[in-house]
């Protein structure tokens, strides 16, 4: 929680660049672009998703990760929006959230 904290401390979504927001549970992986100055989702993505889920068949949580941080990009960058600040939400920048960044930046993503 504390690094959590210090993480949004200092990273805030203005509507120029939203914040790149990560949820880590156990089992599954969430991504959202958020506008903090209004508290609005611009856009989202989850391995709970119904194509997400037919795609991650089989594979491991960091291959999943990737189709998320894909497919967030892709949602992002339909709505206009090509920068963003990740917030890697206090967990290390590794494993499932650094797949979900490579490939969102892969996807077209700047930060």
């Amino acid at each position: 929680m504390r690094r959590h904290r210090r993480v949004r401390r200092n990273v805030v979504g203005t509507p120029e660049r939203p914040r790149l927001c990560v949820f880590r549970s156990v089992n599954h992986i969430y991504a959202q672009v958020i506008n903090d100055e209004q508290g609005h989702t611009l856009a989202a993505a989850s391995d709970l998703e119904a194509d997400i889920r037919q795609q991650a068949n089989g594979k491991r949580k960091t291959e999943v990760a990737s189709l998320v941080g894909q497919r967030l990009a892709e949602r992002a960058l339909e709505k206009g929006i090509g920068t963003v600040v990740f917030d890697r939400g206090g967990y290390k920048f590794h494993g499932r959230v650094k797949a979900l960044a490579d490939a969102a930046r892969k996807g077209g993503l700047v930060f």
